[in-house]
């Protein structure tokens, strides 16, 4: 054979050797959690509560329910809250924020939590209320979410996580400053941190990296995004400073008018991105579910969570 050699035996003689990821059967289940929102009407909580039953049997370690933007669904969010510890196996988490409240007021929703059996609180600062430029700490309110950390610590022995930006929170002056507010929220008490979403690996990885060399040694929990709506995810990601890699713009072209081929790309995008992260160690993920429960379960079962027998 002297003619010279081409296309894929030319690149297979030629080119890197990449090991496969590992077998799912090799790695076991990872731990999850799901994240929830708030209904707006009587409908959506129709809808919710198909989601939340739908995701029941994978056993989450447990699920959390977001405030709405200046906490204007703080009484949905506590009903919800308080019926998911009375009417499900699950254990939910609240999200709970600085905005638009004092101290006391904040406090009192606090205990309201605790007395209604809830025991994992999920600190935040807050995004700013609708029409406001910027966060402005509410007069006589907790100013940071370090402060809330705090509070709530001289309440109950609550598990508190907090948010974690490995690509930089968009109104941090640095990289440096945003990993100093992480780290002092985890001085505070804090014992998780979960990550905004992110798309490529790398960007935890090395943000894990960072937080080690700056002594946060507590879980940060890489968020994990499914994408139904490419368009939506552009426009979100562009205002809360997560990257979308261009070749996940390509997975989804021309897919705009095809919501199930959509579906079954995300799920293995998504499914990709937890099994990247377990080969190098990674073993617990928090789910932005959107309260859209099917691609949610569809990945979970890809990953080897499983409803119990019996």
């Amino acid at each position: 054979m002297n003619q010279a050699l081409s296309g894929t035996l030319a690149r297979w003689l030629t080119g890197p050797r990449v090991a496969g990821l590992p077998a799912p059967a090799a790695m076991p289940a990872p731990r999850l959690s799901f994240e929830f929102f708030p209904p707006r009407t009587d409908k959506l909580e129709e809808q919710l509560w198909a989601c939340i039953r739908r995701l029941e049997p994978a056993a989450p370690r447990f699920v959390s329910v977001t405030y709405g933007a200046g906490g204007t669904t703080q009484e949905r969010t506590h009903a919800t809250v308080a019926r998911l510890v009375s009417d499900t196996t699950l254990t939910p988490a609240a999200h709970l924020t600085c905005v638009g409240a004092t101290r006391e007021e904040v406090d009192e929703v606090a205990r309201r939590y605790w007395q209604a059996g809830v025991r994992h609180i999920v600190a935040l600062r807050g995004d700013p209320p609708a029409g406001a430029v910027r966060y402005e700490p509410h007069p006589g309110g907790y100013a940071q979410a370090e402060d809330l950390v705090r509070g709530l610590k001289r309440i109950g022995d609550f598990e508190i996580s907090v948010g974690a930006y490995p690509e930089v929170h968009p109104a941090a002056v640095s990289a440096e400053a945003d990993l100093d507010f992480l780290k002092r929220k985890i001085d505070a008490g804090a014992t998780r941190a979960i990550t905004q979403y992110f798309f490529d690996a790398e960007v935890y990885l090395r943000f894990l990296d960072r937080c080690l060399a700056a002594g946060i040694t507590v879980p940060i929990v890489p968020g994990i995004m499914p994408v139904t709506n490419f368009a939506s995810v552009q426009r979100f990601s562009a205002m809360c400073g997560a990257s979308v890699p261009g070749w996940m713009g390509q997975l989804f072209e021309g897919l705009d008018d095809d919501a199930e081929t959509r579906r079954m790309v995300a799920a293995v995008v998504a499914a990709e991105q937890v099994r990247l992260l377990q080969a190098n160690g990674v073993d617990e993920f928090h789910f932005y579910t959107l309260n859209r429960p099917d691609l949610t379960y569809a990945i979970a079962h890809i990953l080897g969570a499983r409803p119990k027998a019996g």
